[in-house]
């Protein structure tokens, strides 16, 4: 059984979610197959290194000129025919879940948006989160046909042990006049996107309320340079306005997958917890024993946070002198 993975290109890369879902599809079956609109050339390199064996290729012309949902899922489908493939995913991104959408409809199926894990049996189980990432959901695919996105941070991007071959193969594909009746007219720039090295970050300090006020932040900023770190903040400071927004963790904010996340004076609201729930490691500073980040979290420390993190900043301003 091969594993089909529509690939998203961002400026000529394959996006860090895609990635993460080649990764995943390789846990299902060895033989992974990619499809993408547009020229695979400045992509073949990374698809060989996440092991994909062929590149489905989709001349970006006539149909998918622009992107249309109804013709790239057309595409979708022509691609799991020619490599006669069971399961098809697409990364967790906006265009994945509503592509995906499509092809589940086209084929009549169930789609598992947000999958975190699936079990290769008949018919394909599924684990995915609901409820903004606090629940997990388990669910059966089509024997047929099953369609799924993968969850951001479901998985770490992670290259094949041996790469593949990524030959390509031009994909011819039959649409309609009804297949291009919704596609993107234009694309405009929007605000530059500031949150990259939050969203990489291995180390990660969360900053809530609980900080007080903007001027507030000094000993939280010195943990995250001493840790190497990316300072994080929960919503409730971004919206009294003592930091910027690109440095939000959670459900309106950043997903975040880092080794360690200290959230400091963060409650840890549903909405918070969505963006942070995937960190391998938390540690929660917090003077509430009963607040949900410190009921959930796998190591805490009560008391009052500007005690505490300077404390920790001057044991390990020791340690690294000593």
């Amino acid at each position: 059984m091969s594993v089909l993975v529509w690939v998203e290109v961002l400026e000529g890369e394959v996006s860090e979610v895609s990635c993460e879902t080649l990764t995943f599809a390789r846990g299902v079956d060895d033989d992974v197959h990619a499809v993408l609109v547009g020229s695979a050339a400045e992509t073949l390199e990374t698809l060989a290194r996440y092991g994909v064996s062929t590149v489905h290729e989709v001349d970006a012309q006539g149909a998918f000129s622009a992107y249309a949902p109804g013709a790239w899922s057309a595409a979708v489908l022509a691609a799991a025919r020619a490599c006669d493939t069971s399961v098809v995913m697409a990364p967790g991104s906006p265009r994945g879940n509503e592509l995906m959408a499509h092809v589940a409809a086209r084929a009549d199926v169930l789609m598992a948006a947000n999958a975190v894990s699936v079990e290769a049996r008949e018919p394909l189980e599924v684990s995915r989160q609901v409820f903004g990432g606090t629940a997990w959901e388990v669910m059966g695919l089509s024997s047929e046909l099953g369609v799924l996105s993968v969850a951001g941070h479901a998985c770490s991007a992670e290259p094949a042990p041996q790469p593949g071959a990524a030959e390509v193969q031009p994909l011819e594909v039959v649409t309609t006049p009804a297949d291009v009746a919704v596609q993107v007219a234009r694309t405009e720039a929007g605000a530059p996107d500031e949150s990259g090295s939050l969203k990489s970050a291995k180390v990660v300090v969360g900053a809530g309320r609980g900080v007080g006020s903007s001027d507030g932040f000094g000993d939280l900023l010195d943990m995250t340079e001493l840790l190497h770190g990316s300072l994080g903040v929960s919503r409730v400071v971004t919206s009294l306005g003592w930091r910027p927004h690109h440095e939000q963790v959670g459900q309106t904010g950043s997903r975040i997958s880092p080794d360690l996340y200290v959230p400091c004076g963060i409650s840890g609201a549903i909405q918070h917890w969505a963006g942070c729930s995937s960190a391998k490691t938390i540690l929660a500073i917090n003077s509430d024993p009963d607040a949900p980040m410190v009921t959930r979290a796998h190591y805490a420390v009560i008391g009052d946070l500007h005690e505490i993190v300077p404390a920790i900043n001057e044991e390990i301003r020791r340690r690294v002198a000593g």
